[in-house]
């Protein structure tokens, strides 16, 4: 039985820093994630289906839009998506694309019409959104490879082309769109009710990682956007940064979860698992891997932490969460590994859970930039020269 000091994770005591009505969020959350997302997450994610009735609990918690919306911290923003992702990162994908990248791009983009006649159902989760950038043939290059079109049209917009990788685009009533428009060749952004016709979403099959989440390719033929539904401040790629910039910091907290749900398990399989006639936990070689997997946990906090303190000084620069989304799932790949490691063959088994966390951290590494991507970002503003091609 382990009878360690910080049975809640919290190594260097983060989690003080919290006033106490932020801190009493955190815990229901918690509360929450672990009694009525972990116990069902490996069913749902060996069959590839999202838990659907999560979604009104999600809704009952009150935690859409902590730091923009409700004006709270961006630790405890960070501190919530994290404690999610300890129960499960298919579920918490869906939170994080629901609360930053859909509503954040509304909150960031758009007019005060659009918020006020979008935001409240958002967040209360009547409406979901998900934003779709990523083509066939267009990836870490979308910027200029991007042909989704948009023209121009009495009363509004015509969008044509395809997107994919999209997650929970089969089911959510809403659809950020950046198209490129052919008058002017800038990358611009719609919002698309998915029952207009034309719109059509493609569940994609034999995904490994993430697997409850519903990622589609999607399709629009001759889409119909009316003039309301143009995102009035995205009028060229430069101005979706705003929302990356926010979204590379959210996928740093989401590994620091994954981080947390590596050490519960592997504390947990230590403490009752025996070889040699001896508990794993007491040996020297697992005791080793434990402390490096706390190491690398502690080391991406504390850079979440101090991202989370830029932000709420609005001082975060693109270069700030570029960084820390590259190294801290870096890291997570490495405590992943780790705890796969310590379990032999158990760490392969999703109903273990360490085999699904394993590999829905390869999904953490690769979107909102891959690692790639994002250190380029950071060599840019360190020489002032831009190597992308």
């Amino acid at each position: 039985m382990i009878q360690g000091k910080y049975p809640e994770g919290d190594f260097l005591g983060y989690e003080a820093d919290l006033p106490q009505e932020e801190l009493d969020i955190l815990l229901k959350v918690r509360r929450w994630a672990q009694t009525s997302v972990k116990p069902r997450a490996a069913e749902f994610w060996d069959r590839a289906e999202f838990p659907h009735h999560l979604i009104p609990e999600i809704a009952q918690l009150g935690i859409i839009s902590l730091a923009r919306g409700q004006q709270r911290s961006h630790l405890l923003a960070g501190l919530v998506a994290a404690e999610i992702h300890r129960a499960d990162a298919s579920v918490g994908t869906f939170f994080s694309g629901q609360d930053g990248l859909f509503t954040g791009s509304i909150e960031l983009l758009g007019s005060p019409e659009q918020k006020e006649r979008l935001l409240p159902d958002l967040y209360s989760l009547d409406k979901t959104g998900v934003l779709a950038i990523t083509e066939p043939t267009a990836g870490s290059d979308v910027a200029r490879g991007m042909s989704t079109t948009a023209q121009k049209v009495d009363g509004g917009w015509r969008i044509n082309g395809s997107k994919i990788w999209i997650g929970n685009a089969t089911f959510s009533d809403y659809v950020a769109v950046y198209a490129r428009d052919v008058a002017d060749g800038e990358c611009k952004g719609f919002i698309v009710d998915t029952s207009t016709e034309g719109y059509r979403a493609e569940l994609m099959t034999g995904r490994t990682a993430i697997r409850a989440v519903q990622n589609a390719e999607i399709t629009l033929d001759n889409v119909f956007v009316p003039d309301e539904n143009k995102l009035a401040g995205a009028n060229a790629f430069r101005d979706l940064n705003q929302v990356f910039r926010s979204a590379r910091a959210v996928v740093g907290w989401q590994a620091v979860g994954l981080q947390m749900a590596t050490l519960d398990t592997v504390l947990a399989y230590v403490s009752e698992r025996e070889q040699f006639g001896q508990p794993l936990m007491s040996f020297q070689l697992i005791q080793d891997k434990l402390a490096t997997i706390q190491g690398n946990l502690s080391l991406s906090q504390a850079t979440m932490v101090r991202i989370a303190q830029l932000q709420d000084r609005g001082t975060l620069q693109t270069e700030h969460s570029a960084m820390a989304k590259a190294h801290v799932t870096r890291l997570t790949r490495q405590t992943v590994a780790l705890g796969r490691e310590m379990m032999g063959g158990n760490g392969t088994l999703s109903h273990r859970h360490m085999g699904k966390i394993f590999c829905d951290a390869e999904a953490l590494y690769t979107y909102e930039g891959t690692f790639d991507i994002n250190q380029l970002l950071v060599g840019r503003s360190l020489t002032g020269q831009s190597a992308f091609v």
